[in-house]
């Protein structure tokens, strides 16, 4: 179960409160501003190496929903942001599909939503505090740290793999038969069986990079040249 000590949740409480201080008093802040930062600052080093992947706008559930950024590394991170001009209206809908699909999942916030997040978001959630200084710069906050998601539901993870990915992974368990006349959903029922939730996330991680036209393209980030990101 998680858990904090007093002084770091005292901590986590003063952040908290001061960013609700601070919301009127600074510049609202937009998606493409907090994403531009999250990359330049808290993602370059993932951006930098070469077993991981990096992927704005990953669809889940087949279209369903997307998670706005997502990193393949040792396992399936997600990143949702939530910009002081978004709001919280499709955030419960959102966290439902976020929370069987994703094995990390931590939420990138203005301070405008800090409450409203943190009292859905399950503990096992990573909160990450966006703040836009007066000369525009975004400035991180770590509320609170993301933890391996325990809700995770491997027929949902499952869905990541395109049908040729999944009929290869089987035939690679020995499963035998006609598998290009099965449904997608069969063929992922098959794999919650046969599978764990490590063994797909590191066969998911394994196709993804191969995908070419999710081959890296060049993104301009902050003031500071140009920087591989991952496009679908």
């Amino acid at each position: 179960m998680w858990q904090l000590t007093m002084p770091r949740m005292q901590e986590n409480l003063n952040s908290f409160n001061d960013a609700k201080i601070r919301c009127n008093l600074v510049s609202h802040s937009s998606d493409f501003e907090i994403r531009r930062a999250l990359h330049a600052q808290k993602l370059r080093g993932y951006h930098q190496c070469e077993k991981t992947f990096v992927v704005d706008e990953l669809g889940l559930a087949h279209g369903r929903n997307r998670i706005d950024i997502a990193v393949f590394n040792g396992c399936l991170h997600g990143y949702e942001i939530k910009s002081s001009k978004d709001t919280l209206d499709r955030f419960y809908d959102q966290l439902q599909i976020y929370r069987e699909c994703l094995e990390k999942l931590t939420f990138v916030v203005a301070p405008n939503h800090l409450e409203g997040v943190l009292s859905v978001a399950p503990y096992w959630c990573g909160v990450l505090l966006a703040e836009k200084g007066v000369r525009g710069g975004i400035r991180f906050s770590t509320i609170r740290r993301a933890q391996k998601n325990p809700e995770i539901k491997a027929i949902s993870f499952a869905h990541l793999l395109w049908k040729n990915e999944a009929i290869e992974l089987l035939d690679s368990l020995g499963v035998v038969g006609n598998k290009q006349n099965q449904s997608r959903v069969v063929l992922y029922q098959q794999l919650a069986q046969l599978t764990s939730i490590r063994e797909l996330s590191s066969w998911i991680k394994k196709q993804v990079m191969k995908r070419e036209a999710w081959r890296v393209v060049q993104r301009p980030l902050l003031n500071d040249g140009l920087h591989p990101l991952a496009s679908t």
